[in-house]
């Protein structure tokens, strides 16, 4: 039995946590408890740059959070933060950390302020995997959000004309969803290289075009009407959402186009995806979980208006990519092609999430050693 108090958790305790599956909340019981608080800052270097319309990605930073009892039981979360996408900076997130003393009460780490959606997504992580743990070892069996034996993935392909080699191997591999980074160059250079890469697709298969908000509606025009008639799956944010009137263009492209349109860089939160329910966006939504402050929530209401969700990667270490792929697994809507085909990412391949295959099963999530990625950030 745990003690109480002094940091001890109690025999049967639980932490505070609403989760929300299939758009039900339930809600543990409350337990006042004292955990210890720890956190590494990363900045992890890329294997290959990763060449978008924002630039060039080299490396990635955030921060790891671990959060334990006195009897050793911990869980960890990860504040994967993209300032260019919307998010706090991981200086920001690394100063709140700091005002944590080693040990706190369990409730205080729920006064981490909104802004910092990154660092909530990590603590909630964190406290979320301690209070499974803590219920484990209470005799309760283990939560398992699965609602699929497997899911597909998509392969992610460099920008330019490097995608042509990358895209053989990765069909021999097994691979049929296919994601090509465009707006990078020039817009008649990708559009020539484009039937180039629908020749190369094998067949049935399917290819996402990520534009990363690079065009402007002209530009946006030229490349839908080239993919009407071509095995283009959906064009994902073909305009900046930050650009004037926006909102607008987007709506238009996707009513006047056959080609779906996917919202990214438009859902930089949980307050954007609100946004644009009210708007009753009905195109395909790219939701990246470990940038959202309120996962569960925002993913209720997602499955309470049908949305067709893309579940994506933010390029996070394999602490972060654990999480959000579970939320992917516990997802009852309808079920693309994960965008998590990103791995193997970073020069340090402790810190990658599960091998880039053609499918993901839930067995590969808990192959993932979370504690050899906390042990790696020093």
């Amino acid at each position: 039995m745990r003690g109480e108090g002094n940091g001890k958790v109690g025999d049967g305790a639980r932490l505070r946590r609403s989760v929300a599956l299939a758009g039900e909340v339930s809600l543990v019981d409350g337990f006042h408890m004292r955990v210890r608080f720890q956190y590494r800052r990363y900045r992890l270097a890329f294997r290959t740059a990763v060449r978008t319309a924002h630039g060039v990605w080299s490396e990635r930073e955030g921060i790891l959070v671990r959060v334990s009892d006195e009897g050793g039981l911990a869980g960890l979360g990860e504040a994967a933060c993209l300032p260019w996408f919307g998010t706090e900076t991981a200086d920001a997130a690394e100063a709140a950390c700091t005002k944590f003393g080693e040990w706190v009460g369990a409730e205080e780490l729920e006064e981490v302020p909104s802004s910092l959606v990154c660092l909530r997504n990590a603590v909630a992580a964190a406290r979320g995997e301690l209070e499974e743990r803590v219920q484990i070892a209470d005799g309760a069996e283990r939560r398992v959000r699965d609602n699929a034996p497997y899911l597909g993935v998509a392969a992610l392909l460099p920008a330019g004309r490097a995608v042509l080699a990358a895209l053989g191997p990765k069909a021999e591999a097994g691979f049929r969803i296919f994601k090509w980074k465009v707006g990078v160059g020039d817009v008649a250079d990708e559009l020539g290289l484009l039937d180039d890469v629908c020749a190369a697709l094998p067949a049935g298969a399917k290819l996402r075009l990520d534009a990363n908000g690079a065009w402007d509606r002209r530009k946006a025009e030229r490349w839908l009407e080239r993919c009407a008639d071509r095995p283009v799956e959906f064009v994902e944010q073909p305009v900046a959402a930050d650009a004037r009137g926006a909102e607008d263009v987007l709506r238009g492209l996707a009513e006047d186009w056959p080609t779906p349109i996917a919202l990214d860089e438009s859902l930089a939160g949980d307050g954007d995806v609100e946004r644009w329910i009210g708007a009753g966006w009905r195109g395909v939504w790219v939701v990246k979980p470990s940038l959202l402050g309120d996962v569960a929530r925002t993913l209720a209401r997602l499955e309470k208006v049908k949305a067709s969700v893309v579940f994506s990667s933010a390029l996070e270490t394999a602490v972060g990519a654990r999480a959000a792929l579970q939320w992917a697994f516990g997802w009852k809507g309808e079920a693309r092609a994960l965008g998590f085909g990103v791995w193997p990412r970073f020069q340090d391949a402790r810190c990658d999430g599960p091998y880039a295959a053609p499918f993901i099963r839930v067995a590969d999530l808990d192959r993932i050693d979370a504690e050899a990625v906390w042990n790696a950030i020093n």
